[in-house]
């Protein structure tokens, strides 16, 4: 694998910290015209992929969070984000009707637990249609 240069290990370690390709660049001291587009070049090169890849493993590492309790929280935060309601009125009485706390946060809580335990989708990524959810308290009682 190649070595990289100083700049380039700089690019690196600021890219870690802001994701963001031309302000990684541009603080790493690089000076040309378009430091979007370089800074899209360098991504686009395997030693430097490797060295960020490299790095973010080492922080995850040193972190040293157990995988149980990543995958324990997540489930945790979809049980509680899909937990069902009560609808209140104004003043503060059921009215009869439930709804999720928050179906986005427990939606987002089991894709990210999908992605970390690896399973996958057959279909591609641009395949990918964002469903609608339609939950009790969208529909009126004509629709039931």
């Amino acid at each position: 694998m190649k070595q990289l240069t100083q700049q380039q290990k700089r690019f690196v370690n600021e890219y870690i910290m802001t994701l963001d390709g031309e302000l990684s660049a541009k603080k790493a001291g690089y000076k040309c015209k378009d430091l979007n587009a370089f800074a899209n070049e360098l991504l686009q090169k395997d030693y430097i992929i490797h060295a960020i890849k490299s790095q973010l493993k080492l922080q995850i590492d040193s972190l040293s969070v157990q995988k149980g309790y990543v995958i324990q929280k997540l489930l945790q935060i979809a049980e509680f984000s899909l937990e069902t309601e009560d609808i209140l009125d104004k003043e503060g009485n059921p009215t009869g009707k439930v709804k999720l706390r928050d179906s986005s946060a427990g939606l987002k809580a089991l894709e990210s637990l999908c992605k970390y335990l690896g399973f996958s989708n057959s279909k591609s990524e641009d395949e990918y249609k964002e469903a609608k959810i339609i939950t009790i308290s969208n529909l009126d009682d004509d629709k039931i």
